[in-house]
């Protein structure tokens, strides 16, 4: 997944007037390039001396033009821009240089405070009356465009950092999903209609599914030799990363097998996420349930939704571009006793190790297809009890009827109340839970619901509101 692998690349846009102190900009420039350098970020910015009013500052169409063709000429690298305001920047030279570079990358509006007694003509800013200005130019243009947390504040706040994560994060998202590609290995098994979702919808917003017949995978997995180069690799990693029970494992190789086929199919197709047909057909004609395999790759930060729910792991993926952590997929599943704003999520046994948040990974037989298909035959699913902490939810759903992606998303905790059952297990506890669930029904989502740990809804949101262009209920 190249937006998680790459270092990501600011375009800067420092902006100014003529008839303001050269110097705050001079300032401004400095901390704001020493405060990418420290978080790790690369940024493309013009010379100090490529414009009259120094400092890398812009002013007129001519300095924007300068700056929209530095732009061009880093298309591939950048994805996203700043616009920073050390005083009321010319909206002229930013609006050129943004709509003339034709990037179509998120930006990040930033305008500097003034201090109380530093407001004579050698000191002040105006910055704060700019933005508005600039903000006015983009909504003019078309432009989409994010706002800092505050609208203006000191260029050597913390909040700077805080606003260029959650920046980078958007980045992440909107450019990873505007280039997805989703791997579809098997069809939608019969009995889940609710995982039906439109191509072609998704295909709008620049997401491709790359679809691939389930024997294909099942072929290519007998097709592997017992003494492959890679074979003994897999088998002890998936012994390193669950308990596999003595009576079992003569089936580590079948998992290994299935794991490996899975690998370098997506490898070869170049698939950000997947959505697998995990049950039955799998366990009846090769013997072993996909879920370690799934769980696995999700540890990887390659999202794998079950059932081949295709529009679940668009909704993995968008979390793990959000937090660069690993994301499940799982059910609404239960009540928790008469605890309204708890909910027992469940899914059979594919949430990853990051996910979980603890070490303590099982193997076991699916439980519900195990009493139908055997024990032996659907081996291969993790059982794992989610650690408690805070975690964010998100679900897209392609609604045909309405021609168009919907989706909602919010926060909650896991919790560490214990509960007897087998597969992935996470208590969760949601504020106004029964909202949500009125919300999800009337609106027709899914059972299924993607999550990872922490807090980036905020993230997603801007994402979705700003430019991905989706409906969009945050549940808060």
């Amino acid at each position: 997944m190249e937006q998680l692998k790459k270092k990501l690349c600011f375009g800067v846009i420092i902006a100014t007037r003529a008839y303001f102190n050269s110097e705050l900009a001079r300032d401004v420039r400095k901390q704001l390039l020493a405060t990418l350098e420290k978080e790790g970020y690369d940024y493309v910015i013009l010379p100090e001396d490529a414009t009259p009013t120094g400092s890398s500052s812009i002013e007129t169409r001519e300095d924007g033009l300068k700056c929209a063709e530095l732009f061009r000429k880093h298309r591939d690298e950048i994805d996203g821009i700043i616009v920073s305001l050390p005083n009321f920047g010319f909206e002229i030279g930013i609006i050129n240089a943004i709509s003339v570079a034709e990037l179509n990358v998120p930006i990040l509006v930033q305008a500097c405070d003034d201090e109380n007694d530093k407001v004579d003509l050698d000191s002040r800013r105006d910055a704060f009356c700019g933005k508005i200005s600039v903000c006015n130019n983009l909504y003019q243009y078309g432009i989409p465009f994010t706002d800092t947390t505050l609208h203006t504040y000191s260029i050597y706040s913390p909040m700077l950092t805080e606003d260029l994560h959650k920046f980078a994060g958007v980045c992440r998202v909107v450019n990873g999903l505007r280039h997805a590609r989703i791997g579809q290995i098997g069809t939608r098994p019969l009995g889940f209609n609710t995982c039906r979702a439109s191509e072609k919808l998704l295909q709008a917003s620049g997401i491709t599914v790359v679809p691939a017949d389930l024997s294909e995978i099942l072929f290519a997995a007998q097709a592997i030799a017992d003494d492959d180069k890679d074979l003994k690799g897999k088998i002890d990693a998936i012994k390193a990363y669950a308990k596999v029970p003595e009576n079992y494992e003569e089936k580590t190789p079948l998992l290994a097998k299935f794991a490996l086929a899975v690998e370098r199919w997506q490898q070869a197709n170049q698939c950000d996420a997947l959505a697998i047909q995990c049950w039955d057909s799998l366990e009846q004609n090769y013997g072993c349930a996909a879920c370690v395999c799934m769980s696995m790759l999700g540890d990887k930060l390659i999202p794998c939704a079950c059932e081949t729910d295709i529009a679940g792991a668009v909704s993995m993926l968008a979390l793990t571009l959000a937090s660069k952590e690993a994301s499940a997929i799982m059910d609404w599943n239960n009540n928790f006793a008469e605890d309204r704003n708890k909910c027992v999520c469940t899914h059979c046994g594919n949430f990853p190790s990051q996910f979980v948040g603890n070490k303590d990974l099982k193997l076991a037989p699916l439980g519900v297809l195990g009493r139908t298909l055997g024990k032996v035959r659907t081996f291969g699913a993790v059982n794992a009890k989610v650690s408690e902490g805070d975690f964010t939810y998100f679900r897209i759903s392609t609604d045909d009827t309405l021609g168009c992606i919907k989706a909602y998303v919010g926060e909650g905790k896991v919790t560490n109340d214990p509960y007897g059952m087998d597969g992935c297990i996470a208590v969760t506890e949601v504020e106004n839970l029964q909202t949500l669930m009125k919300y999800i029904c009337k609106n027709g989502f899914e059972h299924h619901v993607a999550a990872c740990r922490g807090k980036v809804a905020e993230i997603l949101a801007e994402a979705i509101d700003s430019y991905l262009g989706w409906d969009l209920y945050y549940h808060e």
